[in-house]
């Protein structure tokens, strides 16, 4: 069974994607129609704005570029025109190349507007264009990191040796799919059984992931559903955890809460972005369990690579 750690029902990448179309073909098409106007009548008193091309003179070549709006024509449609529009066009062919140029155009038009800036005296049209722009980009990043999530998928299968040991057990919790990956390397290593936590609250997409911020915030406990998983029945538990706001996941926070003196030996692993130890999730699990662990492992995450922080083991077992 492959799984990304949550079943979605709408893809958020395809929502990022849709807007980032949107910007690609507004932006465009808005520069194409610009230099055809500015290629229809270069004196520009068309579309009134021959009185801008004083201001022109304070760039480079301004006597031989800037003497009408021939060459500024050709430097939007290059710049904003057609670049905008071959992304939109790979956008709709569904290529990973058109998410990184629709943001890529989106820095370029915020760095455009910084050189009318520079040229022009405060207006509200290239302060508007500004914010496009930094919209465009913006939408460009967020599609980017939710293409990657969204290809990210652990595949049970690949992990024989799970449940072959009934002395151990490997409980976590995870919404990305990131911390189940972890969680599954760890039992096919010891052969160890596996049980999900399952968040009695919203945890899924965009507005789950502000609501586990809420409570990672405060420092809560999250309701989860019971365990299908007698955790006193094994000898040595692993509990793998992401981190929440620099502290303990809700629900783990919980299913701590719940396991107090039922647990005889577990070691922690850690998931999150930061290149942090966490020592302080640690000893917050080590009290809430009323145990001391075996060994706790702190695993930077950053949209599936990993790469390891600390690795420390007891020394007075």
């Amino acid at each position: 069974m492959k799984t990304a750690g949550k079943a979605r029902s709408a893809s958020r990448y395809k929502t990022a994607e849709r807007w980032l179309l949107f910007w690609t073909l507004f932006i465009g098409i808005g520069a194409v129609a610009g230099a055809t106007g500015m290629f229809a009548d270069t004196s520009g008193k068309a579309m009134g704005m021959d009185a801008m091309l004083p201001y022109f003179q304070v760039l480079p070549f301004a006597d031989i570029l800037f003497c009408d709006f021939l060459f500024p024509g050709f430097a939007l449609l290059i710049v904003n025109g057609l670049t905008n529009l071959t992304a939109a066009v790979l956008l709709l062919m569904k290529k990973k190349s058109g998410v990184i140029l629709g943001g890529v155009f989106g820095v370029t038009l915020m760095l455009w507007i910084c050189i009318q800036f520079y040229i022009f005296p405060f207006n509200f049209m290239s302060t508007a264009y500004f914010i496009f722009g930094l919209c465009q980009a913006a939408t460009g990043y967020a599609a980017w990191v939710l293409r990657k999530q969204e290809e990210f998928s652990v595949d049970i299968a690949d992990y024989p040796n799970i449940g072959t040991n009934g002395k151990r057990l490997v409980v976590f919790f995870s919404r990305m799919g990131y911390t189940e990956k972890l969680a599954y390397e760890a039992a096919n290593r010891t052969g160890a059984e596996v049980c999900r936590i399952k968040a009695a609250q919203p945890t899924e997409g965009t507005a789950g992931f502000w609501w586990c911020g809420r409570f990672g915030m405060h420092r809560w406990a999250m309701p989860v559903a019971a365990l299908d998983t007698d955790v006193s029945a094994y000898e040595h538990i692993t509990i793998c955890t992401p981190v929440w706001v620099f502290s303990l996941a809700s629900p783990v926070r919980q299913f701590c809460r719940q396991s107090r003196g039922k647990i005889k030996e577990a070691d922690y692993i850690l998931v999150h972005h930061t290149k942090g130890q966490y020592g302080n999730v640690v000893r917050e699990m080590d009290s809430l369990l009323g145990i001391t662990h075996s060994s706790s492992c702190s695993v930077q995450c950053r949209m599936g690579k990993y790469r390891i922080c600390s690795h420390r083991e007891r020394t007075d077992k």
